[in-house]
């Protein structure tokens, strides 16, 4: 079912973000978090795309694989927080580590 889970999270994450311009640049899906660096198109800021992203996500995975059809109130699927870091010289280490993680 983890496999399962994973394999439509990563579809469902590639069309979201292709929908905002938004390139996945690397990716890690984990059993209780994801890794991932992003490019971000400039009009758009972290906190909306990771929102964006955390709630249809969410809903997807509600209604893929809880049965649900509406109605998702009370439920969660996402933890509140995210931890974001900036790369610039740095993201060549940023990719590697999220490549090791994977591995």
């Amino acid at each position: 079912m983890l496999g399962a889970i994973k394999k439509h999270l990563s579809d469902v994450f590639h069309e979201l973000t292709r929908r905002q311009g938004v390139v996945i640049e690397e990716e890690h899906l984990m059993k209780g978090h994801v890794h991932m660096c992003l490019s971000i198109p400039s009009k758009f800021s972290v906190s909306h795309v990771v929102g964006y992203m955390e709630g249809k996500s969410a809903v997807s995975i509600a209604r893929n694989f809880k049965g649900k059809q509406k109605n998702f109130t009370g439920e969660a699927f996402w933890v509140r927080g995210y931890v974001i870091s900036t790369v610039g010289l740095g993201e060549e280490m940023a990719r590697a580590y999220i490549r090791i993680k994977k591995s």
